[in-house]
């Protein structure tokens, strides 16, 4: 196990180096930024003030336990406590002080009363945790050209032994895996109306896609302003995202969370009431200084350049892709609008907008002005890569999908016409494509 363990640390340190952004002047920002992205946590009270803070609830006690190589989450095997797949909680409008709190963007989602916003599976000890997470899946059989069937698993997820009372009946659930970080600075460096000139809410040009943009409350800003991280865009800056995760996925306060106890809530109370690491030194778990130096170094993951490959079978599958309509959503470039960027393009495979895709992804949970069955586009850039950065195949929000084939024919909605294009190709085809995906 030790073995096992240390060739995954130094498999992980070659690999951000290699992809990081390791100018001279900024290598050490960036290393610092990484060991505390990697730091575990631990709960109060200790004599180890810079490490103490954990929880009292959490799903995670790093960033790296979620984010393995800075890459994407991993959906827990059976009998495997989830870590890096966490659920997502939240109920209707209840009154008129909530409705108003969900149409001026000061919130996106409503608190389920006993749990929060997020589900958590671990505590430090002597609390309990709120619960544990199952997942059972059904097996969906496809049809593809050629008599070729592929099989879905269909996930149903159940919280078991709550320890904080019922949860309200109508409470809405959905459960994301962590994504990967990479390109993250670059997302944020894109102007709001680069991102706008493809908003099409009322499918005006009736080309069937109407990607809109999420309006969601900065409290980095304080103002509404356009949603582009997270699965449903729900986020409006890379520095309020990486503290969220913070807080309600470690249980740390920062300048944004400043309450030492998390997610907890006030029917809580034991969790509200334990000890924290704040103290006159230091009033906050995570301070500025360590919120910053994580955003350097997740602002400055940069994405693996991959090999050219302009063989005849790449260029034919890009075709499809093209002819299906992917880039209608997934579209390949965004001009910066950073002067100093040593890029003008970049290529994210995304136009961070809201699209619907249709009952079979759909988590019946809204968020901000995302509704049940709308996502934000998720970009391509770098999914060619995953096992070799992550050793797994996991794909779309809650990792269901274990095949890029898999992920496109979950596909629907919006997206319904591509999905139906590649279910029609021949098998030669389908492969031309899915290479092409490999490549980015």
């Amino acid at each position: 196990m030790l073995f096992c363990l240390l060739g995954l640390l130094l498999a992980t340190n070659s690999i951000v180096a290699e992809f990081a952004d390791s100018s001279p002047n900024k290598s050490m920002d960036f290393a610092a930024g990484r060991s505390l992205f990697k730091k575990l946590w631990i709960a109060a009270p200790t004599a180890t003030k810079s490490s103490d803070g954990l929880g009292p609830l959490y799903n995670a006690r790093s960033c790296f336990q979620c984010h393995i190589n800075a890459g994407r989450g991993h959906v827990p095997l059976p009998k495997q406590r989830a870590v890096s797949l966490f659920m997502r909680l939240s109920i209707p409008a209840q009154n008129a002080s909530d409705r108003q709190a969900l149409k001026t963007h000061r919130q996106t989602v409503i608190s389920e009363p006993h749990y929060g916003t997020q589900f958590q599976t671990f505590a430090v000890t002597g609390l309990p945790a709120e619960g544990e997470l199952q997942i059972r899946y059904t097996d969906v059989e496809v049809q593809l050209t050629g008599a070729e069937t592929v099989q879905l698993q269909q996930p149903e997820y159940r919280l078991k032994n709550l320890q904080f009372g019922q949860l309200h009946p109508q409470t809405q659930m959905s459960p994301r895996l962590a994504p990967s970080l990479f390109g993250m600075g670059e997302l944020a460096k894109i102007s709001e109306q680069a991102i706008l000139q493809y908003s099409d809410p009322n499918d005006q040009d009736n080309d069937g896609i109407s990607g809109k943009p999420n309006r969601v409350w900065s409290r980095e800003f304080k103002q509404v302003m356009l949603g582009r991280f997270g699965y449903k865009a729900g986020v409006a800056s890379l520095d309020e995202q990486n503290q969220l995760a913070f807080a309600g996925d470690i249980g740390l306060s920062t300048p944004l969370f400043p309450q030492s106890w998390g997610d907890c809530t006030p029917h809580q109370a034991i969790c509200q009431k334990a000890p924290h690491g704040h103290d006159t030194q230091q009033p906050l778990e995570a301070p500025k200084k360590v919120t910053d130096a994580v955003l350097y170094y997740v602002s400055h993951l940069m994405l693996p350049k991959q090999q050219a490959n302009p063989s005849l079978e790449n260029i034919a599958g890009q075709k499809h892709f093209i002819q299906a309509g992917c880039i209608a959503c997934h579209r390949p470039h965004f001009q910066l609008d950073d002067a100093i960027s040593n890029q003008k393009t970049i290529t994210p495979y995304s136009d961070l907008l809201l699209h619907d895709m249709g009952e079979g992804l759909a988590d019946h949970r809204a968020e901000g002005d995302a509704n049940g069955k709308e996502w934000r586009t998720t970009p391509l850039w770098g999914i060619g890569l995953t096992e070799r950065i992550n050793g797994h195949h996991y794909y779309l929000h809650d990792g269901r999908a274990r095949t890029l084939q898999q992920a496109i024919l979950w596909h629907g909605g919006e997206a319904k016409r591509a999905r139906d294009y590649y279910v029609k190709l021949a098998k030669k085809d389908r492969q031309q494509l899915l290479k092409f995906l490999g490549t980015l």
